[in-house]
Parts: structure tokens; C-alpha cells; sequence
């Protein structure tokens, strides 16, 4: 099978196109025929080997596809199934086997496309407005990269909840995605200092949602209002600093979380939880996808240049 791998860490030129092993589904697991595969900042932390990963490996934390071969004991899926899934390994290729438990099955009136576009930075969107924070009404939240991928869905999720959203964007173009989203204000970073400016338009955040990491995550603790919380989920650009646990105290007795998507689909019934929320907003209209660029497998190392060089306001897909 074709598929996009690496024998070492590195930039987007370590990316490999070629042949690797069609993969043999053993126990408890499923092989699935992909059709697509999401394209997240979690593969180029792989690529890079700030996230280790076993090498030679091929990379993909997310796709979709049907289900062509059951290992033994799978008695919840068939062969010609449509699944997803978001956290497994290997959706750079044609052929992937995924643990069971780690399918999603996708209703009809989603497309395949669709369901590898929303998962991931769906499912994300989710824990962070539903579970790390579950904002209400009167809560205002600051969701940097408003128009990114994720950040795009974390304003609609937040609107849904029923809070105030303050984004931040890079360029007009950008700023004008997040609002469409539905954020209520949106600040040009670049042109405007982005935690004077959500001082001004606030008295202090309830929580800032930060995908970015090292260059937005101090002054961002300086957008909360005391007992707020700092949520830093994403690297962007680089990792953030470390920091003394007095300055949280210093700041107003704040929260400080690192969360990661697997301990919040850790159970069956929390991944069943969000994935379904997904679906069902995608099918009620409540939830709009925006899918930026459809790459081919073998354009793989060039859809991360553009991920990594924040050229891209939507979702990245690879087309299989």
C-alpha cells in the first residue's frame, strides 16, 4: 500500500512517500480501506519528535474510511461499515488497522470527508467547552487562533453553550472567519496587543483556550480575571515556558491546565458523548465545517509546511 512515513524526526522533508506493508488486523482490531485522513498539529509534534512515536512509523493520528477485515473477537463492527476515528495511528496510508474500541461509526448524511475533517479538532473543541471548562451563560472566554481549525470549532461550541467569545486572529481575513464563526469581538494580534485589548473589551476572561503555546501563553495569563483558567492545549509556536507556581497565585489565584485529548475519551461513553454531539450538530446545521485544502497522499510534506506556517484557516484533509 501507499502510505506517508518517517525513518527519523525532522522538518517536512523527513516525510516519505512510498510502499509500506498493507497491515494485518489481529485481535481487537479492525482494518479499514481510508478514504480521508485529517491533518493535525499532533502529526508534525510526531514528525518533529517532540511527541515520540516508534520508528519507522507511518504517520496519522485521524481518519475515515470503510471497514474491510475484522480481527478476532470484533463483533461491534461489519465488513462495509463506515467509521472514523481520531486517535489512532497510521492514516497516512490507504490501509490502517485501528483498535476497535477506538471507532466511531458514521451516520449516513456525513460524509467521509467530513466525519476525518471534524474528530479530532472536534472532539477537542468539545472537552474543552464541555468538560475542562464547561462555559455557560455570563461566562466570556478567549480563544486564541479563532480561525484555525480547532479555534474555529471552540467559538461555535462556546456560542452553543451560550458564552461571550473574544478571538484572536492574525489578519482581517482571518478575523472576518472567526466572526463568521460567531465570535463577538476579534483582535488583530499582530496590530494590537492582544491582552491590552481584552482587558479593554473585558474585566478579565473566565478562560483562555491557547492552541499557540510559547509566544502567546504569559500574556495571556494576564487576560483572566481572578480564578480564571489558563488553558494551554497546542504548540504552534513551540512549547510554553516553565513557570513558578507563585505567579498563578501572584495573578489572581488562577488555574493552570495541560490537557490532552485521550484522557478525555478515555471511556467508551465519553467517546461515544462527543463524537455523537458532532454528528448530530453537523446534520442539525448547528455546527459548520470548513475544510481549507484537499491535498493528495503524496503532497503530504507540503500540507505541513502550510499547517506549520500558519498560512491556513480551516481544516487540512489528504485525500486517499
Amino acid at each position: 500500500m501507499k502510505a506517508i512515513y518517517i525513518e527519523q524526526t525532522g522538518g517536512p522533508d523527513v516525510l516519505q512517500f512510498g510502499d509500506q506493508p498493507k497491515p494485518v488486523p489481529v485481535a481487537g482490531q479492525v482494518l479499514v480501506k481510508i478514504a480521508a485522513a485529517g491533518i493535525n498539529f499532533i502529526d508534525t509534534y510526531h514528525r518533529s519528535g517532540l511527541y515520540k512515536i516508534p520508528l519507522p512509523g507511518v504517520l496519522g493520528s485521524e481518519g475515515a474510511g470503510v471497514v474491510e477485515a475484522l480481527g478476532s473477537g470484533v463483533d461491534t463492527f461489519k465488513t462495509g461499515d463506515r467509521v472514523a476515528w481520531a486517535h489512532g495511528r497510521g492514516s497516512y496510508a490507504e490501509y490502517a488497522v485501528v483498535p476497535a474500541n477506538q471507532l466511531i461509526p458514521v451516520p449516513e448524511g456525513v460524509q467521509l470527508q467530513d466525519a476525518a475533517a471534524v474528530l479530532l479538532q472536534g472532539m477537542t473543541a468539545h472537552y474543552l467547552t464541555h468538560s475542562t471548562f464547561p462555559l455557560k451563560h455570563g461566562h466570556t472566554a478567549l480563544v486564541h487562533a479563532a480561525a484555525g481549525g480547532t479555534g474555529r470549532l471552540i467559538v461555535q461550541m462556546a456560542k452553543l453553550q451560550g458564552a461571550r467569545v473574544i478571538g484572536t486572529a492574525g489578519s482581517s481575513e482571518k478575523a472576518a472567519i472567526a466572526r463568521e464563526a460567531g465570535a463577538d469581538e476579534v483582535i488583530l494580534y499582530r496590530e494590537q496587543d492582544f491582552a491590552a485589548e481584552t482587558r479593554r473589551l473585558s474585566d478579565g476572561v473566565d478562560v483562555v483556550y491557547d492552541s499557540v503555546g510559547a509566544s502567546t501563553f504569559l500574556k495571556s495569563i494576564d487576560c483572566l480575571r481572578p480564578r480564571g483558567m489558563m488553558v494551554t492545549f497546542g504548540n504552534a509556536s513551540g512549547p510554553v515556558p516553565a513557570i513558578e507556581p507563585l505567579l498563578l497565585s501572584q495573578k489572581g489565584s488562577l488555574f493552570l491546565t495541560r490537557p490532552t485529548l485521550a484522557q478525555y475519551i478515555a471511556t467508551r461513553e465519553e467517546l461515544e458523548w462527543r463524537a455523537r454531539d458532532l454528528f448530530a450538530w453537523i446534520a442539525q446545521g448547528k455546527l459548520t465545517l470548513r475544510i481549507e485544502k484537499v491535498y493528495a497522499l503524496a503532497d503530504a510534506a507540503q500540507a505541513h509546511r502550510d499547517l506549520e506556517g500558519r498560512k491556513t484557516s480551516g481544516k487540512l484533509i489528504l485525500s486517499i
